[in-house]
């Protein structure tokens, strides 16, 4: 791993941080293909229960880097780079632990699709999120064309993406895109108790629930009945559910709990 990443990984929890600062933590093909190896690696690691995402500094990210536009791209140039960053988000869409985004400055452009394939993005009260690509006459990418109109509706997808203007962090909170807002010097540590309660989820269970959701606007109704039961049929086998039922059955606390906001 180069300068561009930085991983750690305490009791369950993956904290993997953007380490670009000086650049806004602006991705590059090179950090692209390392993000993805990376997120390859801790899904291959039974040690790993969740990942919390952010980014060094004041920023989450400001998207591609620019700087590196300014000559073009053939377009041949251009489905290499763009199969960089798809592969990517196949890891980061795919991954069958939580995901926690914490989000402080800018999530533009890709940051912002970044963001948007974890599956909560805690955001602190300056964050701002713009899907930047119309100011360049780009289109966006990184999966924004398909997660943003499930989060927030297509209308206002389109004007979101149309418009290129930016969403502030209470806006963001109001539209779902982030799940909770707090000051600069909070979020990252909610960010982290949350990862780190999700930590204690069934691994079989959420991995399995990920998918169903990950499908559900593709299929009818009865193909989403026959995967669930498929899915609880696995999950139903796991040692975590004879874990959990014995604990109910001794009235324990639950193995898994969502931490109250503070």
């Amino acid at each position: 791993m180069s300068n561009n990443l930085e991983l750690s990984i305490e009791d369950g929890l993956a904290t993997l941080i953007l380490m670009r600062a000086e650049r806004k933590n602006a991705l590059t093909g090179q950090m692209a293909d390392e993000l993805r190896e990376v997120l390859v690696s801790l899904r291959t690691n039974p040690e790993v229960k969740a990942l919390l995402l952010t980014g060094a500094g004041s920023d989450f990210c400001s998207g591609a880097d620019v700087s590196k536009m300014g000559d073009g791209f053939a377009a041949i140039d251009v489905l290499q780079r763009m199969d960089h960053y798809n592969r990517l988000l196949g890891e980061l869409a795919n991954f069958d632990r939580p995901v926690i985004a914490a989000v402080d400055g800018v999530a533009f452009g890709a940051g912002f699709s970044l963001a948007l394939a974890a599956d909560f993005v805690i955001a602190s009260q300056r964050a701002r999120f713009c899907m930047a690509f119309a100011r360049i006459g780009l289109v966006p990418d990184l999966g924004a064309t398909h997660t943003l109109p499930r989060i927030v509706g297509l209308p206002k997808a389109r004007e979101i993406i149309y418009s290129a203007r930016e969403v502030c962090a209470q806006e963001a909170l109001a539209l779902g895109i982030a799940l909770e807002v707090h000051p600069a010097d909070r979020f990252r540590a909610r960010a982290e108790e949350l990862a780190r309660s999700m930590s204690n989820l069934s691994t079989v269970a959420f991995g399995l629930t990920k998918r169903l959701l990950s499908r559900s606007f593709e299929v009818d109704l009865a193909a989403q009945l026959d995967a669930e039961t498929n899915a609880q049929a696995v999950a139903m086998s796991s040692p975590y559910v004879q874990q959990a039922a014995a604990r109910f059955m001794r009235k324990e606390p639950a193995l898994y709990q969502w931490p109250v906001s503070k």
